[in-house]
């Protein structure tokens, strides 16, 4: 067996599956949906240490600025779901805050419709 055809600890893959980072779960404890653009951010309540596991407590350092998850998801280079499973469980204990952007709807206005069209139209 040449040293090309060994396999490292780093070609296996992790060590742990995904879904054994939520204990199986597939959906957060509480009933929140948590967007790729959504802020999260830490509360300032007490963390118990031996209560969190050790990605909540990544999430937690990463979440004393307002971060979002989709960059939460990335910097821990885990799947989103079990992202969005971690952060639930971290909102359900009141460790983490979720900010939702502002909610996108119908611009019922038809006065800036007219204006917008007509700055196009200018274009």
């Amino acid at each position: 067996m040449s040293d090309d055809d060994s396999w490292t600890e780093w070609d296996a893959g992790p060590v742990a599956r995904p879904y054994a980072l939520t204990g199986g779960r597939t959906r957060p404890r509480v009933d929140l949906r948590f967007d790729l653009i959504d802020m999260v951010a830490w509360t300032g309540a007490p963390v118990d240490v031996n209560a969190v596991s050790y990605e909540g407590r990544r999430i937690l350092e990463m979440c004393q600025v307002p971060t979002t998850v989709a960059d939460l998801a990335s910097a821990l280079e885990l799947p989103l779901i079990v992202v969005r499973v971690l952060l639930g469980d971290l909102v359900h204990d009141g460790l983490v805050d979720l900010r939702v952007p502002a909610p996108r709807g119908r611009i019922t206005d038809q006065h800036l419709l007219a204006r917008v069209l007509a700055g196009i139209r200018a274009l």
